[in-house]
C-alpha cells in the first residue's frame, strides 16, 4: 500500500546508525550565522560527520551559510 514499508524497526535503526562525512569549503559569516554565538571559518576545508537522518538538514544548512559541499562519503 502507498506510504507503507515492510522494512520494520530494524531498518529504521540502521538508517540512524549510518554515518556520512561531508567535506565542506567556503563557509563564511552571513546574516544567518551572525546569530550564532561562535564564528564560522572562512577558508579551507571542514569535515563534518552526520547521521543519515540529519544529512539533508545539514546539507541545507551548509548551503544557507554559503558553503560548497566537495564530497559526501560513508563512514
Amino acid at each position: 500500500m502507498f506510504g507503507q514499508t515492510t522494512l520494520g524497526k530494524a531498518a529504521l535503526s540502521d538508517a540512524a546508525n549510518r554515518m556520512f562525512r561531508l567535506e565542506v569549503a567556503g563557509l563564511k559569516q552571513s546574516e544567518t550565522s551572525d546569530r550564532l554565538s561562535y564564528a564560522i571559518r572562512r577558508s579551507g576545508s571542514v569535515f563534518l560527520t552526520v547521521s543519515y537522518n540529519r544529512l539533508n538538514d545539514e546539507m541545507q544548512r551548509i548551503n544557507r551559510l554559503g558553503g560548497t559541499i566537495l564530497s559526501v562519503t560513508p563512514v
